[in-house]
């Protein structure tokens, strides 16, 4: 059986991608208009907005979307480089990988939170330990994704780039790291994802600037509006730094086809 294409299949990706948020904002709309939930509990789309113009005006925005987008990216370039020479190095030598791959196992399981503790005995109550939080979330989804691809090269592919005299890192840069390349992106995609996940928890080591900050200053207040506008802002970032990696994929799939 056959189904036709109905109108939403018609749409472009990006309008597409629109119809569920716009639903939800018209359900959250319809929720907070018929009083299923009090404004401390739920407010309206209109008092986040609201929020945003507020904070927007007293100049306060900038500084805490700056904070936290720099915190992302000095963590994530710092986890990403840190996964990539590990993970090269796992995937390229078995000994190795027999020797790191268990423990950075058990070390992956470790909640973001649990780190906490011990990164601010270690490096006190600056920026240090926010960077290094960041950084390992970044991490692990990078290295596990560049051991796992450069354990997974096609053998005849490796036995060619012998041939031609390519032997350890020679071998790894010029034969390995380009033929694994689409899976690297996605695990580079993977740890930005997750560098926005650990930002929160960064974020509650002693900050006074940060969405995630922002988020649990408005709880303290009971400033609902502010916590559902930082909430969006995490959301619409996370969302941002994503598409442009998806693009970046799309990319580079369509040069090897």
């Amino acid at each position: 059986m056959r189904f036709r294409a109905g109108p939403l299949a018609k749409l472009p990706v990006v309008l597409a991608g629109l119809v569920v948020p716009a639903l939800l904002l018209v359900i959250w709309q319809v929720v907070t208009a018929n009083g299923y939930f009090s404004t401390s509990q739920l407010p309206p789309p209109g008092d986040v907005l609201t929020a945003l113009g507020e904070l927007f005006r007293r100049g306060e925005l900038w500084p805490h979307l700056r904070a936290s987008v720099s915190r992302v990216l000095l963590g994530y370039l710092a986890g990403a480089a840190a996964s990539l020479a590990l993970g090269s190095l796992v995937g390229l030598s078995a000994v190795v990988r027999r020797l790191l791959a268990p423990t950075v196992a058990a070390f992956r399981t470790v909640p973001s939170l649990a780190w906490v503790p011990l990164l601010l005995l270690w490096f006190g109550i600056d920026e240090t330990p926010k960077l290094l939080l960041v950084a390992i979330g970044a991490f692990f989804p990078i290295y596990t994704t560049t051991a796992s691809a450069l354990s997974h090269v096609d053998a005849q592919l490796l036995e060619v780039g012998r041939a031609y005299g390519r032997h350890g890192a020679s071998l790894l840069t010029t034969v390995m790291l380009p033929a694994a390349a689409p899976e690297l992106v996605n695990g580079l995609r993977l740890g930005m994802a997750n560098a926005w996940l650990f930002l929160v928890a960064a974020e509650l080591i002693a900050s006074s600037k940060g969405l995630g900050f922002l988020l649990v200053d408005s709880q303290n207040t009971g400033r609902t509006d502010v916590m559902l506008l930082a909430i969006g802002l995490l959301a619409g970032l996370g969302k941002v730094s994503d598409a442009a990696f998806a693009a970046f994929e799309h990319r580079m799939v369509r040069r090897r086809s």
